[in-house]
């Protein structure tokens, strides 16, 4: 007997008890749904769209409220501006001279008056009011209505546009005998 006619046998004896297996009710009416499920075609929702982007930006924006709330803010530098306005007008009169006077050496330097040796020194002290204007300023966030620290300070802004206000001078009466003797000599 061949393979095939021996399974084809054993379906025939066993045909009435293959067949009083029936489906589970309903069977038939999911099947038919999943079908015209598979048929249909999805259809795009903006809807969901909207959700997505509306879940988006509030995940942003609460992540950077966290970040904000969370991140210590850095503190302005103290200055003699936030006691008075009077201090206010004089650190304001004294910055924009000591500018000033930093503006007319820069431009003196460019123009040839100054020596690279020349310049490097003033840098230099700069540097130094630097220094010096760092320390002043920690003992003044320290101690913000101590009349010394004030006056310190006031001291500070007086040294440093005197100091640049001499040497512009000097080098300025300098260029000015340069360019008389070049006058006289032509």
């Amino acid at each position: 007997m061949k393979p095939e006619d021996y399974i084809e046998k054993l379906v025939l004896d066993n045909l009435d008890g293959l067949n009083d297996q029936e489906p589970p009710e309903g069977h038939f009416e999911r099947f038919e749904a999943r079908l015209k499920e598979e048929g249909k075609v999805k259809s795009f929702s903006w809807n969901r769209v909207w959700r997505v982007a509306a879940a988006v930006v509030f995940v942003l924006l609460a992540v950077n409220q966290g970040r904000i709330w969370l991140t210590p803010e850095e503190a302005a530098p103290i200055s003699l501006a936030t006691l008075s306005p009077e201090y206010a007008e004089v650190e304001y009169f004294y910055t924009s001279s000591i500018q000033h006077g930093i503006n007319t050496w820069n431009d003196l330097a460019a123009g040839g008056v100054v020596s690279e040796e020349e310049n490097k020194i003033m840098q230099q002290e700069l540097k130094d009011f630097e220094v010096r204007f760092e320390e002043i300023q920690k003992e003044f966030e320290a101690n913000p209505y101590d009349e010394r620290v004030i006056q310190a300070m006031l001291e500070y802004y007086q040294a440093k546009l005197n100091v640049i206000t001499m040497i512009v001078n000097k080098l300025q009466e300098v260029q000015q005998q340069k360019t008389i003797r070049y006058e006289t000599e032509i």
